[in-house]
Formats: structure tokens, sequence, C-alpha cells
């Protein structure tokens, strides 16, 4: 893979829950028993996506996370909370609300591949070649279960939705 959208998506996951890992003592307002309260900070996607650069802002950020290491190398991160987060088309300024708050888990193999398991609402990106390989939208929020395998060298490997997209998120900001 290391195309674009998938590096922006499992990128900004991996950043936000290494994040998590390695900062976890200084993170204030842990549920307790290892939970932690994830950083969110907005970010902009640039017009690759959907012809107009798309700006996602955290609007309620109540997410958790909590680490946990395998005997095999493999770390598991699990994701619970309430996130709502709105979507701007930056050319026109209309803004979309979607609650994304999963849960979620995410497991980084020691071979280096990724598997999530989302569950609940959640927003994904594709590529454009992704996403017509899959049959999805390029932004996207779902509900249901999706479960995405990525390989080592960043390709996705497979993507399952058991459910159904709730928003394409570039057809409701056009």
């Amino acid at each position: 893979m290391r195309r674009l959208g998938v590096i922006v998506a499992l990128g900004a996951l991996v950043g936000i829950l290494g994040g998590a890992v390695t900062a976890s003592p200084a993170l204030a307002g842990g549920r307790g028993d290892g939970w932690q309260l994830m950083p969110a900070a907005p970010f902009t996607l640039d017009p690759s996506f959907c012809g107009f650069p798309v700006r996602d802002t955290p609007v309620v950020n109540k997410e958790y996370a909590k680490v946990l290491k395998a005997a095999d190398g493999s770390m598991i991160f699990l994701v619970t909370g309430f996130v709502e987060v709105s979507f701007t088309n930056l050319s026109t300024g209309k803004t979309i609300f979607e609650n994304t708050s999963g849960p979620g888990k995410a497991t980084l193999n020691a071979d280096g591949s990724i598997t999530l398991a989302l569950k609940g609402h959640n927003a994904f990106l594709l590529t454009t070649a992704d996403a017509a390989r899959f049959g999805l939208p390029n932004l996207f929020v779902s509900a249901g279960a999706l479960t995405i395998t990525v390989a080592p060298d960043g390709n996705i490997t497979s993507l399952s939705l058991q459910g159904h997209v709730l928003v394409d998120v570039c057809a409701a900001l056009s």
C-alpha cells in the first residue's frame, strides 16, 4: 500500500495509539485499570480524497484506549468511549457532524501486519484505488463490524464490512 490514504488512516491510528503507549503515564483523565484518554486533534485531508479539502475536527472526545501486550510480541489496542467529529468541506464551508465512537480493536502483529476490528460507528478513509477495489466510498462512516487486515508492507489485504455505510462523507459535503 504505502498509498497516502491508508497511510493517513493507519498512521493516524497508530500514531494516536502509539502516543497513548509512550505518554500513558502523563495522560490525565484515565478511567483506571490502564484505560487512558486518547488525544485528538483536527487534521485536513487533501483534495485527492473528495475533490476538495476536508477538515476533520473532534467536537466531543471521550475516547479511551488500553494497551495489551501478547506473549508473541504483538500489541493490542482496545478503544472505546464517545467521539463526535465534524467534517467540513473547506471549499464551501459545509459541515456535517458524525458519531464515530466505535468501539475498536487494533492488533499490531509481531510480523508487522495490522488487523483492525471495528464495531459500531466508525469513520474510515481509503485511497481511490482501495475504495474501488472494495466497493466503498473514499471517506465514510459505517455502522456494524468493519474488519481490515494490512500486510507488513502496508497493503490492505482484506476488508470486510458486516453492516453498512451510514454516510458517504464526500457526497454529503458536495
